[in-house]
C-alpha cells in the first residue's frame, strides 16, 4: 500500500498539516520535527501525489530552465546550482536546450508554458526582449534571467559584471608584461559585449592600442576559439597575450598556439572566463576569471522560489556576483 500523509502523521502523532509543511520545507515548524517527518516518510516510501496537489493548489511544482548549450560546463554548473535550491522549496526542474538559437528558444518556452510550469529561468539567446516580454506578460509567471541581460523585462537578473571580467582579465595580462593583447569575443549578446568593453577600456587606460584584427569573433566553443586563434597567429604583428570570452574558447586558443609550435605563456599568454571544472586540468592549466556559476544558479533558484511563493508580485532584483581572478600557468610570465 502506498504511504499517505495521514499515515505518516498517525505514526508520529502529529497533524497532517505539520507533515505537509515538513515535506514542503516550510519554516514555521521546528527543524527537529521536520527531520522526524522526512525520516519516517523515507522509511514508509512516501511519494507525493503531484497531480492531486496540483488540483488543490493550481500549481504543477515544475520549473522550466532554457539554456543555449546543455554541454557547456558553465551552464551545467548553473543548472546544478538552480536545481539544488529549487528542490529545497519542493519544486522540480525541467531543462531544455535552445542551441543558442532565438527561434528555438521561443519554441522551448512555449512548450514549457503549455505544460503550466510555475516559473522560468532563462539564459536567453535573444538580442532584445520584445517577444519574451510579451510572452511573460501574457503568462504572468515569475521569471529569472541568468548570464545575459534583456531590457524591458519584469524579471530577476542574476549574473556578473561582464565589463569587470574584461577589465580584470586584460589588466592581468598587462601586469604580466603583455602589450599586444588581442580579444576573442563571444556571440553578439550583452555578456560578450560587456567583456569586450572592459577589454577596450583597460587597454585605453594603459595607453595600449587595440591593433587592427585584434578582436576576433569566437562564439563560445573550443572549435571557434581554435579558428579565431589561427586568424590571430596569421597577423603580421602577432599578439603576445589573448583574453578569451570564456574557458572553452581559451582551450581552443591554447591548442592552436601549441600546434603552431609556440609556447603558452612565454610566446602568448592566455586567459579565459568562467573557471569551469576542467580549467585547472588542461594541457596548460588555464588562468581565468571565476564567475561563480553555481552561485548564479543557486541565487536564481532562490529568487524564483520566493517570487512563486509570494502572494503579490514584488520588484525584480538585479544581483551581480563579484568575479575573481584565478591565476594558473597559461598566463603566468612573472613569478
Amino acid at each position: 500500500m502506498v504511504a499517505r500523509i495521514k499515515d505518516i502523521a498517525k505514526d508520529l502523532g502529529v497533524s497532517s498539516m505539520t507533515v505537509s509543511k515538513a515535506l514542503r520545507n516550510q519554516f514555521d515548524i521546528s527543524e527537529a520535527t521536520r527531520k522526524r517527518v522526512i525520516k519516517r516518510a523515507e522509511e514508509l516510501g512516501y511519494q507525493p501525489n503531484l497531480t492531486a496537489r496540483g488540483l488543490v493548489t493550481r500549481r504543477t511544482y515544475m520549473i522550466g530552465m532554457v539554456v543555449p548549450d546543455l554541454r557547456h560546463p558553465f551552464f551545467a554548473e548553473v543548472i546544478k546550482g538552480a536545481a539544488k535550491r529549487i528542490k529545497s522549496h519542493g519544486y522540480h526542474v525541467v531543462v531544455l536546450d535552445s542551441e543558442g538559437n532565438a527561434n528555438s528558444e521561443m519554441g522551448e518556452i512555449e512548450t514549457l508554458l503549455a505544460h503550466n510550469i510555475d516559473g522560468l529561468i532563462i539564459a536567453s539567446a535573444q538580442r532584445n526582449g520584445r517577444w519574451l516580454r510579451g510572452t511573460l506578460e501574457r503568462s504572468q509567471i515569475p521569471c529569472a534571467l541568468i548570464d545575459r541581460k534583456l531590457s524591458g523585462l519584469q524579471a530577476h537578473y542574476i549574473g556578473v559584471d561582464d565589463e569587470e571580467i574584461g577589465a580584470i582579465a586584460t589588466w592581468h595580462l598587462i601586469d604580466q608584461g603583455c602589450r599586444r593583447i588581442a580579444h576573442i569575443r563571444g556571440p553578439a549578446l550583452s555578456n560578450a559585449n560587456g567583456r569586450e568593453q572592459g577589454y577596450r577600456r583597460t587597454m585605453a587606460e594603459h595607453d595600449l592600442e587595440v591593433l587592427p584584427g585584434y578582436v576576433v569573433a569566437g562564439q563560445y566553443r573550443d572549435t571557434t576559439g581554435h579558428e579565431a586563434m589561427v586568424q590571430l597567429l596569421n597577423l603580421s604583428s602577432r599578439p603576445d597575450g589573448v583574453f578569451c570570452y570564456d574557458d572553452q574558447v581559451a582551450s581552443g586558443a591554447i591548442t592552436a598556439i601549441i600546434e603552431a609550435g609556440l609556447s603558452v605563456p612565454n610566446d602568448i599568454a592566455v586567459i579565459g572566463a568562467g573557471n569551469v571544472h576542467y580549467s585547472s586540468h588542461l594541457r596548460v592549466p588555464l588562468s581565468t576569471v571565476d564567475q561563480h556559476s553555481s552561485v548564479i544558479g543557486e541565487t536564481a533558484g532562490e529568487l524564483l522560489a520566493q517570487s512563486m511563493e509570494a502572494k503579490t508580485a514584488g520588484r525584480p532584483e538585479r544581483v551581480l556576483i563579484t568575479p575573481h581572478l584565478i591565476v594558473r600557468e597559461s598566463s603566468l610570465r612573472r613569478g
